[in-house]
């Protein structure tokens, strides 16, 4: 069992990090007036694949729209009036570039429902949609807490494809978490297989794309190992209120957290979901 840890958030390049959106890229809409942008209203019978057969665009689309379940008729979908001129991280809503913080740091915004992952050198390499646990565990347990722990961490160990929950759906757990990525105790980075929606509602682990928390398991986050000194990836999770550039925020307080899975090993323990 991994001890209890107690990590400060020094994060000097927070507050450029979480700034106005707009002026970083091509820019990220947030509704069908923004400028450069304009809405697909899904009708009957319509799917991602039919109405955006090019992966690349289908997948710029979902990201912006924080949605890659099934459509349905009446949807509207955001969409870039360029966008066969344009690839996804022209469209980020999180700056190319921060101060470079000497290794990589995942960075989720649970207000904005938003990761970004950067490099040692701080250059954004990838971004997607991302959502956290809600503020009281759904019935029968709307007395305890659910919500993601604020925080600054590292990843200790991943999971497969296989990866599932050990504690829900209570009693006996079951809930895919493919490609899980554990962060702080049963909280974990995973891929949501029925696709996720714009809100904080799960039982306190982050929730993203399958195809961005594959990306992330295999191709960027490093468990604590040798070669990185037994620091693991670092992930910063901001909870659901939503960030204020125009307000300085105390992050420099002590933030108490476990890195102890109860034993997990590859869906094994008191995972989350």
């Amino acid at each position: 069992m991994h001890g209890l840890k107690t990590s400060v958030i020094t994060l000097t390049a927070l507050v450029a990090l979480m700034s106005a959106v707009s002026s970083y890229a091509v820019g990220y809409a947030t509704s069908c007036k923004t400028e450069g942008f304009s809405c697909v209203r899904v009708k009957r019978g319509q799917s991602w694949q039919s109405l955006f057969p090019e992966e690349r665009e289908r997948g710029i689309v979902m990201r912006l729209n924080h949605r890659n379940g099934e459509l349905y008729p009446g949807l509207k979908l955001i969409v870039p009036d360029d966008i066969k001129d344009h690839d996804l991280m022209d469209y980020t809503p999180m700056p190319p570039r921060i101060e470079a913080q000497g290794e990589k740091v995942i960075y989720v915004d649970l207000g904005n429902h938003i990761w970004a992952a950067y490099d040692a050198d701080g250059y954004q390499v990838r971004w997607g949609p991302a959502t956290g646990g809600r503020k009281h565990c759904p019935p029968p347990n709307e007395d305890s807490k659910c919500n993601t722990k604020e925080g600054s961490y590292r990843i200790y160990s991943l999971g497969s494809s296989n990866c599932v929950s050990t504690k829900f759906p209570e009693p006996d757990g079951g809930a895919p978490m493919p490609y899980c990525m554990f962060f702080d105790g049963g909280q974990a980075l995973h891929g949501s297989p029925g696709g996720i929606v714009d809100a904080n509602v799960s039982h306190g682990c982050v929730r993203m794309f399958v195809q961005d928390a594959e990306w992330m398991r295999y191709d960027f986050a490093e468990p604590a190992m040798t070669s990185n000194n037994y620091r693991g990836t670092k992930v910063v999770v901001l909870t659901a209120e939503k960030f204020n550039p125009n307000k300085t925020q105390d992050l420099t307080q002590p933030v108490e957290h476990t890195d102890d899975a109860d034993g997990y090993d590859d869906g094994e323990g008191d995972s989350l979901y």
